[in-house]
């Protein structure tokens, strides 16, 4: 039985990143075998073992075999006569199918086994699948498309890009789950470069079937990519903003309706749709002077009351952007600065207990400090 590292953990080291995790392979072992020396069995759909003491994860070297539709589609093999380059070669990217071995002290030793060049290809900055197999799960082509935000230097090489056309042309994208199309999204936006990946979505036809309609039509627009890519650059690298500037075009019934179809949380959908409502009332405001109604109503819909570190962050992300927001800013300091007890006060003592009563008072409360904030 042989231990090897695997993967990223050894493309990231040649690469002089840090490593983070580390995916471990072993070969020439069996289920059994895992078991009677403490390693715990966690797989589900193929042999994986969490070690005794680091609890790491280690799975048993595998090949795999198309059977059915999506990522979830495939029998696995999994003995001890299955080889490492076995193993290595039902990996997506030459890059990604490296490894080292590692041993009885846990650290990894002697030279990089390399079977399919991927080094060559990390030289060279080129993504390069390992093999034809590869267009068998779709759920590679988010995995590249998220590469590519994640090292904008990296190119695709022209049989990797007509692989991932052809995934896109078997439908197969439809069959990957909610969750993982989300869960690739999210990786390739808070990446250094995010529209890397929506070039690849793009340039392989599979941003008509995972984005909203909208954003595609949007997307083609080089205008529109420039503009993004700005915005990118001076936004944080949170979810929530970078999720936020790439929706802002969009109106908050179609956010909506994407985030349910992706699984998006719930706090990453709410806050893109409040700031498309936001960037809406700023460019009313291009035109028209603000109307205070209309303020008020963007920040009851952002609950600025309750939720004064959003509100903050909604008006700071489109100050970033561009956008003059000191006159939002200034109303709503202004109108949380009232006096809750005071406000109460003022309503009749019959009238205190009544909800609505207590609700209209603190509406008018509000409304009257943002229209004194808003004076010229």
């Amino acid at each position: 039985m042989k231990i090897y590292a695997v993967g990223g953990a050894i493309r990231d080291t040649l690469m002089g990143m840090p490593v983070h995790d580390v995916d471990y392979v072993v070969v020439g072992s069996s289920v059994e075998e895992m078991i009677a020396k403490g390693f715990r069995p966690v797989g589900k759909d193929f042999p994986v073992f969490l070690h005794p003491e680091t609890q790491a994860e280690y799975a048993l070297a595998r090949t795999e075999r198309k059977t059915g539709q999506g990522y979830k589609g495939f029998h696995f093999y999994a003995d001890p006569s299955v080889t490492l380059e076995q193993d290595l070669e039902r990996r997506d990217l030459t890059i990604n199918a490296m490894a080292q071995e590692v041993g009885a002290d846990g650290k990894q030793f002697g030279p990089i086994i390399d079977p399919y060049n991927g080094q060559e290809d990390l030289a060279e900055k080129v993504f390069h699948h390992v093999s034809n197999a590869f267009s068998e799960d779709p759920l590679r082509l988010l995995r590249i498309a998220r590469f590519a935000a994640r090292f904008p230097e990296f190119s695709i090489a022209d049989e990797t890009m007509s692989l991932l056309k052809a995934i896109v042309q078997s439908g197969e994208l439809n069959a990957l789950s909610a969750e993982r199309i989300w869960q690739e999204l999210a990786r390739g936006l808070v990446a250094s470069k995010p529209m890397h990946m929506f070039q690849v979505l793009l340039n392989t036809g599979a941003a008509k079937t995972l984005l909203p309609s909208t954003l595609t039509l949007k997307l083609i627009e080089e205008a529109f990519r420039e503009d993004l890519i700005a915005y990118f650059d001076t936004a944080s690298n949170s979810l929530e903003e970078c999720c936020a500037i790439t929706l802002m075009d969009l109106p908050a019934n179609e956010i909506r309706s994407w985030a349910e179809c992706v699984r998006m949380p719930i706090e990453v959908r709410d806050f893109s749709e409040i700031f498309s409502e936001l960037r809406v009332l700023l460019h009313q405001n291009s035109k028209v002077a603000y109307q205070s109604v209309d303020v008020l109503a963007w920040f009851n819909r952002a609950d600025v009351w309750r939720k004064p570190d959003r509100g903050q962050a909604l008006l700071n992300l489109a100050g970033k952007i561009g956008f003059n927001i000191s006159a939002l800013l200034a109303a709503m300091r202004n109108a949380q600065a009232l006096n809750t007890a005071e406000i109460i006060s003022g309503v009749e003592a019959q009238d205190r207990s009544n909800g609505e009563r207590i609700g209209s008072a603190f509406e008018a409360a509000r409304l009257a400090a943002i229209t004194a904030a808003l004076q010229p």
